[in-house]
């Protein structure tokens, strides 16, 4: 359980390191993310992206836990 919480740290420490170069490749804005924006209010559900980084994620965890 301990190497499961440090691999979910890296990820998100890596995550956090390349953000700025992630979101050139247009993760966030993609076709079926949902924004809507009002005067005074602003919603944003990142569903496309969201089910992307889960195929992702869940290839990666394949390969490292098999």
């Amino acid at each position: 359980m301990a190497k499961f919480f440090l691999l979910i740290g890296v990820i998100f420490i890596l995550a956090g390191l390349l953000y700025p170069y992630l979101t050139g490749l247009g993760l966030g804005k993609l076709p079926g993310d949902i924004v809507i924006e009002k005067k005074n209010f602003n919603f944003y559900f990142p569903i496309t992206t969201s089910i992307i980084l889960s195929i992702l994620l869940s290839i990666l965890f394949k390969i490292f836990f098999k």
